[in-house]
């Protein structure tokens, strides 16, 4: 069995966003030779997500307003008494994800016609990591 990690690292330029990041995983896939098996892709802070959906601005945009009404910025959340201001972005990333695991098959990402990997960014403007483990043969 070959596993084989990966790293990628994000700033975003907006509190909340979702970077499409299908490319950079395929990528990762075809570095670690593994033909047959999964891609774990699992982000590595308490406010941001992975998720895989189709990349499509409308729904990206539908994804955004529906969290916001699930968990609204500035509300007083009992998290802001610790000194912090970000309790909605944990509860979004709670709602989304935080991981997938994706096939890999004749050493290719094996996604369906309109499935894309997002990193789903919830409190940014600060350097996160998301992590990318290729478990298989």
């Amino acid at each position: 069995m070959l596993v084989h990690t990966d790293y990628l690292w994000f700033k975003t330029q907006k509190r909340q966003e979702f970077v499409r990041i299908t490319d950079e995983i395929a990528e990762v896939v075809n570095k670690s030779g593994v033909k047959e098996g999964t891609v774990l892709v699992s982000a590595m802070h308490i406010t941001s997500g992975v998720i895989v959906n189709d990349w499509e601005d409308g729904l990206i945009h539908d994804f955004q307003t529906w969290l916001e009404k699930l968990a609204p910025a500035g509300q007083d959340y009992r998290h802001h008494q610790t000194g912090e201001d970000n309790a909605d972005a944990h509860l979004k990333r709670t709602i989304m994800g935080h991981q997938v695991v994706l096939p890999i098959t004749n050493g290719t990402l094996d996604l369906g016609p309109w499935e894309q990997v997002f990193y789903a960014e919830f409190d940014g403007r600060r350097k996160k990591r998301v992590i990318v483990k290729v478990m298989g043969i």
